[in-house]
């Protein structure tokens, strides 16, 4: 059967002091009083039942996920006691399926994104799920089709079509995060996609893709299926990479007995993973303003203003591309186009003012 494993981990810190230990940014209610998160599962059942999608966060955030997501069952919320990068999130829910259905075939999905529109989402991911229940070999991947030469996005090099698919090719190769002359060149050969960071694959092959090429990864994910009351001894045992470095880029390369396959995600896809992307998401003034909460601007353009407080008001005046974001215990004070510095400010909030802040 198809099954769904939302990958839900991350702190994400480039959002603070919105985001916080205790409630990263897939679980903040900003898109229309939506989680991220929320929207990634209504996603998902769109393919698959509740009872079939998984989520994989942090220990720290389950009661919040089960609160926010009360149509999946307990035994499907996998917390993860630390992070240890993106493989580990992927091998540990294959793991748990495959012990529980030798014969499913799992789309590993994101929860930091914004994804439109959904038909094309849920056509693309329908075609990744035949492709893996074609051939037994195959881990697919989906490739957004670029919309312009980013240079803050992974690229897969696309080979030949696959007979019989619309869209799905082989890989020949991953790239990482390009400079713009060469991200320029890989819009303009129309042989490129971004790498969307999500996947489709039959968990056996998968996991006899993680025994050839990380086998004590695969020795301990094996251990932790069948015996989770162990999860807090073993999972700080794995060893921390993420999934393109320790399985896609090496079956790419003909170092295992896999096939990496891609399919075309035609979407407009947007990674909020800090305020320059969110002020590109919600709603702006006729100023430029995206104003949230008890907020006021004058003389002012193109800024983002965020206050989550009823009895304290933000006010701004002859200032264009700021970000103010006013909590009740913490406010911070950047520029947009400074604002992928917030990630270590966070590091210096907490040596300064202690770790509660933060």
């Amino acid at each position: 059967m198809r099954y769904v494993v939302i990958m839900a981990g991350g702190s994400g810190t480039r959002l603070w002091p919105l985001s916080r230990k205790g409630t990263p940014k897939q679980l903040l209610k900003l898109i229309g009083g939506t989680s991220l998160l929320r929207l990634a599962f209504e996603r998902a059942i769109r393919v698959v039942p509740p009872e079939r999608v998984l989520v994989v966060t942090g220990a720290a955030y389950l009661d919040a996920v089960a609160e926010d997501l009360p149509e999946v069952p307990a035994a499907n919320l996998l917390g993860e006691p630390e992070g240890r990068d993106s493989l580990n999130a992927v091998a540990w829910p294959a793991a748990v399926l495959a012990a529980r259905d030798p014969e499913a075939v799992v789309a590993h999905l994101t929860a930091d994104q914004l994804i439109e529109p959904m038909d094309a989402f849920v056509t693309a991911l329908e075609e990744a799920f035949a492709v893996a229940e074609a051939d037994d070999r195959a881990l697919v991947t989906l490739g957004v089709v670029p919309t312009s030469p980013h240079t803050g996005y992974g690229y897969l090099h696309r080979g030949e079509a696959l007979d019989g698919f619309p869209t799905a090719c082989a890989v020949r190769e991953f790239r990482e995060k390009p400079d713009a002359d060469t991200a320029a060149a890989y819009l303009a050969s129309g042989e490129y996609w971004w790498n969307a960071g999500m996947f489709v694959w039959r968990a056996a092959t998968f996991l006899e893709q993680l025994a050839a090429l990380e086998p004590e990864t695969h020795a301990r994910v094996a251990e932790l299926a069948a015996h989770p009351d162990r999860l807090d001894a073993i999972f700080p045992t794995l060893r921390k990479t993420s999934v393109d470095f320790g399985i896609m880029e090496p079956v790419s390369q003909g170092r295992a007995t896999g096939r990496v396959a891609a399919v075309a995600l035609p979407i407009d896809w947007r990674d909020v993973g800090g305020f320059a992307s969110l002020a590109e998401v919600l709603a702006a003034d006729e100023h430029g303003n995206v104003v949230e909460g008890l907020a006021v601007a004058r003389d002012a353009a193109d800024n983002l203003v965020i206050n989550t407080t009823g009895d304290h008001v933000v006010a701004l005046a002859g200032v264009n591309g700021m970000v103010v974001v006013h909590t009740p215990d913490a406010t911070l004070v950047t520029t947009l186009a400074g604002a992928e510095a917030v990630k270590s400010l966070v590091a210096a909030v907490s040596d300064a003012a202690g770790p509660e802040y933060t």
